[in-house]
């Protein structure tokens, strides 16, 4: 790996944190990212049932991200299950096109599957998922909600893609929206 790439990679912290929720957790979490100089990047935390669960990537320079390390040591003993690695950004070649997909339907196993295996078949990468599944007031019904950020191949042909998604929907018995992602 050249000595750049290295030095870059060095830069990024991606950590993942899960345990039994207990107020306070996210505080903890963030106070050890700041006191130890760095930088929250992207993150994601939920609340799914009484579990806590985070996902933070992190930048700081080698000393911080060190301290960081060491203080995500010490959060251990407080019940949380912590891991994290060192990343770096994926190589950007503007090969891609950024969209996005939102889904709701009435709850059933595999849509997600179905749905993340129609995009892979394609090589669209999914970025980001998000989803949701609840109750339906006052019917009752089981619900699920998809949010899906994506990558679509500039050589895919994007209404092609649009159709047979459609098409997905139709057969799935999914109200689906795919367009272009809005900063």
């Amino acid at each position: 790996m050249p000595h750049a790439a290295r030095h870059h990679r060095a830069n990024r912290l991606l950590i993942n944190v899960m345990g039994d929720y207990r107020p306070g957790l996210l505080d903890r979490l963030t106070r050890a990212v700041m006191e130890a100089g760095c930088h929250i990047r992207d993150g994601h935390s939920a609340l799914l049932d009484d579990a806590f669960s985070a996902t933070l990537l992190v930048s700081g320079n080698w000393n911080t991200l060190s301290k960081l390390e060491g203080a995500l040591e010490g959060l251990r003993p407080q019940g949380l299950e912590i891991q994290w690695r060192r990343t770096a950004p994926p190589p950007r070649e503007n090969h891609s096109l950024p969209y996005s997909v939102d889904v709701i339907a009435m709850d059933q196993p595999g849509i997600l599957h179905q749905l993340v295996a129609f995009f892979s078949a394609r090589g669209v990468s999914v970025q980001e998922m998000d989803t949701r599944s609840y109750t339906a007031a006052p019917s009752g019904t089981p619900m699920f909600t998809a949010h899906l950020a994506v990558e679509i191949p500039v050589s895919e042909h994007i209404a092609a893609l649009r159709d047979d998604f459609l098409d997905l929907c139709d057969e799935l018995n999914l109200d689906g929206v795919i367009e272009p992602y809005k900063t």
